[in-house]
């Protein structure tokens, strides 16, 4: 890009480059070794959600490099900084898991206000673990500058005696553990073996799910989502991205040129179409939130009801992303699905084409069976249902990939806290046919919106995976499996219905019919709310309080502010 041209009329830089009023400005500019051109080319900030809390992020400053140099090279003045992660592996099974959810809100607020404050132009974000990557697009689609995202890419997979495992089978193996089917020294080995390199976890959880949809949404470059965090072609679509930036700023493409309802379509069917996390159900709308959109979680089921499960990916089947990586990519799924009718193939995407155009040259790969032809599907319907009933009005979301049982019915087991129920279970002091409830952890009530994967995972370490159910007002790690239903609402800290049941009450789970029920009337659920009292959390003060203050209900996708169509003025266009 040519830095003489007038662009700068245009780009919210120049309130802080141009004119003799910002001599102070430039000041800063030129104690930080810019150069005459460089102040007066456009700016993007280059974001990074880089840290030393876990591998999913510590690769993420490397690239953020790479990122630049393309940014450079095509015209541009990148900006680097960074942001927090709260990374869900460590963060599980203790109180630190309540950080996790408002960490998405905290990256998307943060990122806002660095490219307000400093007037950037244009934005590359690079994330790494479950909520930094829909937080960094809420980011997007928030500013509405021309943005990119960045996926920093997955871990690859572990070798414990020739079997290769993921961080899921860490947290199974604890399971194991507790009922004396692992000793102390496997459990050993398999820990030190589990996780062999930098990148989020490898399987279909919540960060690989959410790199699937940057790509299908159309924010990220094609096969970029793919690449494992060690492979350096990573640094070349972290170039390539800094360069292609530079173009959507001259062409003025934007996010919300980008992300409309048709790829938000598009995103829940990958997300179905690979067995995803049921956090996309709660992320997909906090996405569509930012742009102004109406798309709740009951949108995002109907699509799920009808695309194909056809991902055999961990933790439903037996690969993980390296392998989708070397197969073909995103764009393989993508493809099998636009070609069979399940996407949108008119969305525009940041390559400056629409997705049909990105995936015409796209071939099928007959030589893999990580990806099937969605006329060939594993199941033909999705890898995650939505539910509703006398027991969730607001709905739930329940992950079916690699289920054989689909329905299920037994007496309610109430634990008001994780803490409590994992005991339980640790100490197995449940029953087989229990459907175990654990409320009390929904976004208010947390708060937080906890994940339970220290639960789940357990129960299927100790072989209960499919002779027990759980559900909760919290959320599921994408690697949970077996019948376990999440975002249950209204949650019980507003007096859902969830806060009413009793030890004992029947719960039905239908996840063919898509239904949660339990066998009271609404005239005795009536009754049990008179007496229904609301409760405290022992959160007072700081950012927890702040979150539960503000934070709306899982169908919405839990967002704390009005959202896109409140918004007066956009900052793209200041």
């Amino acid at each position: 890009m040519d830095a003489k041209t007038n662009i700068k009329a245009r780009l919210p830089s120049r309130h802080v480059t141009e004119g003799p009023a910002r001599a102070p400005h430039r000041s800063y500019l030129y104690a930080m070794g810019l150069t005459t051109e460089q102040i007066h080319q456009p700016f993007v900030g280059v974001a990074s959600c880089w840290n030393e809390a876990a591998p999913c992020n510590i690769s993420l400053m490397r690239q953020a490099q790479a990122a630049k140099k393309g940014v450079a090279s095509a015209g541009g003045t990148p900006r680097e900084f960074c942001t927090i992660t709260v990374t869900d592996g460590i963060a599980m099974g203790h109180d630190g898991m309540r950080s996790s959810l408002p960490s998405r809100e905290t990256i998307a607020d943060s990122v806002e206000l660095t490219v307000r404050g400093h007037s950037y132009d244009a934005l590359i974000g690079l994330a790494g673990c479950d909520k930094s990557l829909p937080g960094m697009m809420m980011a997007m689609l928030r500013l509405n500058v021309p943005s990119i995202f960045i996926y920093g890419g997955s871990i690859l997979p572990g070798n414990f005696r020739g079997q290769q495992v993921t961080v899921q089978d860490m947290f199974e193996a604890v399971g194991k553990h507790s009922v004396g089917e692992m000793s102390d020294e496997d459990l050993d080995e398999i820990e030190r073996v589990a996780c062999p390199s930098a990148g989020a976890c490898g399987a279909q959880f919540t960060a690989n799910t959410m790199a699937t949809v940057s790509e299908a949404i159309g924010l990220a470059l094609p096969y970029s989502a793919g690449a494992p965090a060690p492979y350096e072609i990573r640094d070349s679509f972290c170039m390539a991205a800094g360069e292609k930036i530079m173009e959507l700023i001259a062409q003025n493409i934007r996010p919300r040129d980008i992300v409309t309802r048709k790829s938000l379509e598009n995103a829940a069917a990958v997300v179905a179409a690979s067995g995803g996390s049921t956090n996309a159900a709660l992320h997909l709308p906090a996405m569509a939130h930012e742009c102004g959109i109406e798309f709740d979680l009951f949108d995002v089921a109907e699509i799920f009801k009808k695309t194909p499960y056809i991902a055999d990916l961990k933790p439903g089947g037996r690969y993980v992303a390296k392998d989708m990586f070397e197969a073909g990519g995103i764009p393989l799924l993508m493809k099998t699905l636009l070609d069979h009718g399940y996407l949108h193939g008119d969305c525009m995407t940041v390559t400056g084409r629409t997705i049909a155009e990105n995936l015409k040259s796209v071939k099928w790969n007959p030589h893999q069976d990580v990806v099937r032809s969605a006329d060939k599907p594993i199941t033909v319907t999705g890898g995650v249902v939505g539910m509703k009933g006398n027991l969730a009005p607001d709905g739930a979301i329940v992950k079916v990939a690699g289920m054989s049982v689909l329905k299920f019915t037994g007496p309610a087991r109430c634990f008001d806290c994780e803490e409590d129920a994992f005991e339980s279970v640790n100490n197995r002091t449940y029953k087989e046919g229990d459907v175990i409830v654990i409320r009390y952890e929904g976004p208010k009530g947390g708060p937080g919106m906890r994940e339970m994967l220290q639960t789940t995972a357990a129960l299927t370490g100790q072989g209960m995976g499919g002779k027990v159910a759980l559900i909760t007002d919290g959320r599921f790690s994408g690697a949970t499996r077996g019948f376990c239903v999440g975002h249950v609402g209204p949650e019980a800290a507003v007096g859902g219905p969830i806060g009413l049941i009793r030890d004992g009450d029947i719960i039905e789970l239908d996840a063919v019919n898509g239904t949660l029920s339990v066998k009271l009337t609404d005239a005795e659920l009536a009754e049990r709310k008179k007496a229904w009292k609301p409760r405290e959390t022992a959160v007072g003060s700081g950012v927890l309080w702040k979150y539960a203050q503000q934070v709306g209900p899982a169908v919405k996708g839990a967002v704390t502010h009005p959202g896109g169509a409140a918004e007066k003025v956009c900052y793209a266009d200041i």
